[in-house]
């Protein structure tokens, strides 16, 4: 029978529930127990697909095509159990779910209410993404205690709890102990608060995780245990790291593991997190260091770019280098002012959707070009790197994409109306479609063009994760290769373009790919096209070192 741990959150968001989650579920799991996480969002959206970076931070893909939270991006990089689309659901989905048994007439009549229907649904969605070979399942709970959003899932988790009974569950609560300067002092009230919160709806946590900016004093820990009526050993510390890597171990040491082991009776072997150590170790001692400008659209929130923030670092660990990204917001970005970017060691255009930016995008593709600096383009990122080679190189004169400008003269990007998805099915869309749901999404493969760089990469098949609803537009391909673009992998149904490359005689390192390999990196692995990238930028700041030393000579 799968276990349950039931993360919550209180006082504020943002304080990293993700991170303790999988972190709690990689010390599990090197104690050999089969784990998974499921995510929890109280939001209406049926998915996060529609929302914008700013609002949401960046939609994570599956393999089977599911955009969900970027939590599960944090669980597929601590656990070697890959996500699915059962792993993360929204209030906008139970409620879907629930009014289509309703008109089904599933219900027999009876008034549909939040207790029970809603609650037993969300309640079976729990279970689905619970496998039955599983030891432990943790559910996070998106948003604060006391949010009118999530109080049906609050209630759902307390009657699961309640059925499977005491040895089966356990409730974590992750909370706030601000450090007040004026006072020089931390202030439980908060934690004390969202506590009573939870157990006025019927919930009383088994931990709670304190974070705060510092550790916190035993003699405080004891206080927060005498009024939330956790055990002191139940109180721990989680303050403010250099790096996430770092709390498992944290976690670990103040006896997290050992003491949900107790209450769920789980019989296991000691902890194991040398492999954590020795990440640590990497992490803080590397070798070189490289600085790398992301030119984005959505550079003010980080989030909007996580999974490609740490695949870089992970190339980084593996090339025993430091990774300095640097923001480069795509709308300041002109000929005039592309020069700042021969500050760096390579220069990345991630994915995006809009045109707001894209002009800027293809300056930045232009400078790397012309001045062979190493330069990866992600989804958008490859559909811009293929719209200046276009302009600048093959001579189509105001080449575009339909995405952007519908009536261009050459649109070398445009909406594939017509495309093979990974069942074998035939999907449709067009430019009228509903936006949600229409991409092409999930792991799909391609073949790849021997003597390339990305044969050197990846091998003679690519499969990776997509999310993007436009396309090089198959009728140029033949034009821009005579131009000396090289067309490295294409995909084994439709032959859409999937990677974009120069010839290594040409220019050192260029590459632009439609997939997003960030969302497959882990520390352990990390990704061969970043791993290639960051050598690449380590080449090049080598070169650029050695001609700085003989211009001062």
């Amino acid at each position: 029978m799968t276990k349950f741990i039931f993360v919550t959150g209180g006082v504020v968001s943002s304080l990293g529930k993700g991170i303790a989650a999988a972190s709690l579920a990689a010390i599990l799991e090197s104690r050999g127990l089969k784990v998974t996480l499921i995510k929890l969002d109280p939001y209406l959206n049926v998915d996060p697909g529609t929302m914008s970076p700013f609002q949401h931070g960046e939609v994570f893909v599956t393999d089977d095509g599911a955009e969900t939270d970027l939590d599960l991006g944090h669980y597929e990089r601590f656990i070697t159990t890959r996500m699915k689309k059962s792993n993360n659901f929204t209030t906008g989905q139970i409620y879907k779910s629930v009014l289509e048994k309703e008109r089904r007439g599933d219900y027999l009549g009876k008034t549909v209410q939040v207790i029970p229907h809603v609650t037993n649904e969300i309640q079976e969605f729990v279970k689905r993404g619970a496998s039955a070979d599983l030891d432990v399942a943790i559910v996070e709970i998106g948003g604060t205690v006391g949010d009118i959003e999530s109080l049906p899932f609050l209630e759902a988790v307390r009657q699961m709890s309640l059925k499977m009974g005491p040895t089966n569950s356990a409730f974590v609560h992750l909370t706030y102990v601000p450090y007040i300067a004026a006072a020089g002092e931390l202030k439980t009230k908060p934690t004390q608060h969202t506590v009573q919160k939870m157990r006025e709806i019927g919930i009383q946590p088994d931990v709670l995780l304190c974070r705060a900016d510092r550790p916190i004093p035993d003699d405080e820990r004891e206080k927060i245990s005498l009024f939330t009526n956790v055990q002191r050993h139940g109180v721990i510390s989680m303050w403010d790291v250099d790096t996430i890597y770092k709390v498992p171990r944290l976690l670990h040491e103040q006896g997290l593991d050992e003491l949900i082991c107790m209450k769920l009776q789980l019989l296991t072997k000691p902890a194991d997190l040398k492999r954590w150590d020795s990440l640590v170790h990497e992490v803080e001692h590397p070798r070189a260091t490289v600085k790398i400008a992301m030119c984005g659209k959505y550079t003010e929130l980080s989030d909007s770019y996580k999974s490609l923030n740490e695949a870089l670092r992970h190339a980084g660990i593996h090339n025993h280098a430091k990774v300095e990204i640097e923001y480069v917001d795509a709308e300041t970005l002109t000929p005039q002012t592309a020069s700042q970017l021969a500050a760096f060691d390579a220069i990345l255009v991630p994915g995006g959707f809009g045109q707001r930016g894209v002009e800027g995008k293809i300056v930045a593709v232009q400078y790397a070009r012309e001045h062979k600096i190493p330069y990866l383009g992600i989804c958008l990122g490859m559909q811009v790197a293929t719209i200046e080679y276009a302009r600048h190189v093959a001579g189509l004169a105001g080449a575009n994409s339909t995405e952007f400008e519908p009536q261009c003269p050459h649109p070398v990007i445009a909406l594939i109306e017509e495309w093979q998805d990974r069942d074998g099915s035939i999907q449709k869309r067009s430019a009228s479609s509903d936006l949600g749901g229409t991409m092409r999404l999930g792991a799909q493969s391609s073949d790849v063009k021997a003597g390339t760089l990305a044969h050197q990469i990846y091998g003679p098949v690519v499969t990776e994760r997509h999310r993007h609803r436009y396309e090089a537009n198959v009728n140029y391909l033949d034009r821009l290769q005579s131009a000396g673009l090289v067309i490295s992998a294409l995909t084994q149904a439709e032959k859409l373009t999937e990677i974009v490359e120069l010839p290594q005689s040409v220019h050192p390192w260029f590459v632009g790919v439609q997939f997003h390999p960030e969302f497959k990196s882990t520390p352990w692995g990390g990704h061969p096209l970043f791993t290639s990238y960051v050598k690449a930028a380590l080449d090049q700041h080598a070169r650029t070192a050695g001609t700085t030393t003989q211009a001062a000579a």
